[in-house]
């Protein structure tokens, strides 16, 4: 089966040009013109590598890189039309892998894809992914197939009640706000009295018959948001 590459960039005769090559090169690409875009096609499908573009409109670059590195480690190759040191530095910080800076040439950016496509095969070829995640208190996640049980009973979550769960699930013990939480998973601005992270917070809690006071699964953190504090099995 082909590597699919995802490609975010707001530029269209850059990023047809891009994918037009790559795919004579046999991958398969999929273009997404703003951030926001690319954000929600890598929630629905699966990539082997990523090019994003840092300066776009609706979610910049650097926050796309941001929120993929919370679920996942695919390749992110970044581009950008400045070519100071510190956006390097900053992209390479959110978990980037590489950095061109425009203009490029098309059989660079090949050879950086290949690069980094090779060091992902051999990562993945040692690494097992299961892709069940299982804890104390009878809670299993399925992330490929996405569902969710709980004392070997099926619970069902809706599509942004699973997401919510997967990535407090892959950051365990980490303190999201309310604000991170509705930027990364719905992808947009988050504005003041928007309660729908709390309220999709609550449903999850109910549907897994998680005790607020005493949590097995999602705390509150006061003055802060939530997090993940099940106990993983091994």
């Amino acid at each position: 089966m082909n590597e699919k590459i995802l490609i975010v960039e707001d530029d269209e005769e850059i990023a047809l040009c891009i994918k037009e090559y790559i795919e004579k090169n046999g991958y398969l690409a999929i273009w997404s013109s703003t951030g926001k875009e690319g954000n929600e096609e890598f929630k629905r499908d699966e990539f082997q590598l990523l090019i994003i573009d840092i300066m776009m409109p609706e979610m910049d670059g650097l926050t796309l890189c941001k929120n993929v590195r919370l679920t996942s480690d695919v390749p992110i190759i970044i581009l950008s039309a400045k070519s100071e040191d510190y956006d390097k530095v900053r992209g390479l910080n959110l978990g980037a892998d590489d950095y061109i800076t425009k203009p490029f040439s098309l059989i660079e950016l090949h050879a950086r894809i290949e690069s980094n496509l090779r060091r992902y095969r051999k990562y993945m070829g040692i690494t097992e992914n299961t892709n069940l995640l299982t804890y104390e208190n009878g809670l299993a996640i399925n992330e490929r197939d996405k569902y969710v049980e709980i004392n070997d009973r099926n619970v069902h979550l809706t599509s942004k009640e699973f997401e919510l769960l997967i990535l407090m699930a892959q950051n365990p013990k980490k303190a999201f706000s309310k604000k991170e939480l509705y930027e990364i998973i719905w992808g947009e601005e988050d504005v003041d009295g928007n309660n729908t992270v709390t309220v999709h917070i609550k449903q999850i809690r109910e549907k897994l018959k998680d005790d607020l006071k005493k949590p097995k699964f999602i705390e509150t953190v006061w003055g802060t948001g939530y997090r993940f504090v099940g106990d993983r099995m091994i």
